[in-house]
């Protein structure tokens, strides 16, 4: 049996999933998707929490903005419900196919249904705190083609 043959056995299996290219804070842009980077989160406040006493089926909503960042910049990120979990201070966290949100003019940092948020091993880096993409106001400008 010649070397690589046994490669043919796999043809059939799902395609390999492409690895990831990690984005860096800083080239974050607004009305951007699919991002996958790794922050530290440097803090975590709640904004809304509802809970609801009645019927039981409806979940309440618990929303909270929390300060990530990695060595070239800070975002806020907002977590949503069983997210805020994952979103405590002092963790490193792989964040999978998220998004930019804009709110109120600034970026927000969002992970979706079609993402994941993934606690990993504390970063090696330390975060650049004096650069908070979420303080750059961003206005909407409606081009016309001429």
């Amino acid at each position: 049996m010649e070397e690589g043959s046994d490669s043919s056995k796999h043809n059939n299996k799902k395609p390999t999933k492409r690895k990831p290219v990690f984005t860096k804070v800083d080239q974050l842009k607004p009305g951007t998707t699919g991002h996958t980077l790794v922050a530290n989160v440097l803090s975590s406040n709640t904004v809304l929490h509802k809970g609801r006493p009645t019927p039981p089926s409806v979940r309440p909503t618990l929303i909270a903005e929390c300060l990530i960042g990695d060595e070239t910049g800070t975002i806020i990120f907002t977590a949503r419900n069983q997210q805020v979990d994952l979103m405590k201070a002092g963790t490193t966290v792989i964040l999978r196919n998220a998004k930019i949100d804009m709110f109120k003019g600034s970026m927000r940092l969002a992970v979706d249904k079609w993402g994941r948020i993934e606690v990993t091993e504390p970063a090696k880096f330390t975060v650049k705190e004096d650069n908070n993409l979420s303080l750059v106001e961003y206005e909407l400008v409606n081009v016309v083609e001429e």
